[in-house]
């Protein structure tokens, strides 16, 4: 059935001793594996009438039955269960049979979308983690800027200060200088004057000496008078 690279497999009921593609008893459904998932149509009465019935599945059509609860409800059915027991175990089976396989209850759409999301949510992962190794990347830059702006700042202020101090340490150079200088001009106009006032006091000396020998020639002159 189907067409060409689309099958599409009946599900019947036939006599083993015919031929695979021969005469069959009765159409129980369609198989279409290339759906996403692959989609089943049973008439599940009739099926479970023919496994009732001690009808052989083949191996396909036995995993078909066993996903969608079928063998379970004939065993159960042989075991003498209700049918409320025997519906309430078999949707019971299909609930856990998804659990395991949720891609059974995905249609093509939804698996594309599923896929377009998973890739949307891939491409946001490395978006951030992007984004999150810029910003480590960044805040690594601002903190050697600032550690080197921090050194240049230290290394200023010590030259600042270095300058500062040959600078105090000249300044006192040349206070020391000045000093020694007044002191050595002082010592110097001593030097100078000292010759001068020993003449001055020699000059006086010699002064006096004159007005004593003037005067004693005066005393002696008066004398002489007296005696004429």
């Amino acid at each position: 059935m189907g067409r060409r690279k689309v099958p599409v497999f009946s599900i019947v009921a036939t006599d083993q001793r015919n031929a695979r593609d021969g005469r069959y008893i009765e159409d129980l459904g369609r198989y279409y594996p290339l759906e996403q998932p692959a989609e089943v149509e049973l008439n599940e009465e009739r099926v479970r009438y023919w496994l009732e019935e001690g009808a052989q599945p083949s191996d396909t059509v036995r995993s078909i039955l066993s996903k969608r609860g079928l063998l379970l409800a004939t065993h159960l059915k042989k075991k003498g269960k209700s049918e409320p027991q025997i519906e309430e175990a078999v949707e019971a089976h299909r609930e856990r049979w998804a659990e395991k396989d949720e891609e059974i209850k995905l249609t093509a759409e939804a698996r594309r979308q599923k896929a377009l999301e998973a890739e949307r949510q891939r491409v946001k992962e490395l978006e951030e983690e992007e984004a999150r190794r810029r910003a480590e990347a960044e805040k690594k830059r601002k903190e050697e800027e600032a550690k080197a702006a921090a050194e240049a700042e230290e290394a200023e202020a010590a030259e600042e200060a270095a300058a500062e101090a040959d600078t105090e340490e000249a300044e006192a150079g040349d206070a020391d200088t000045a000093t020694d200088d007044a002191e050595d001009a002082d010592a110097t106009a001593d030097a100078e004057a000292a010759p001068e006032a020993a003449d001055e006091e020699a000059e006086a000396t010699e002064a006096d000496a004159d007005d004593a020998e003037a005067e004693a020639d005066e005393t002696e002159a008066d004398d002489e008078d007296e005696e004429k």
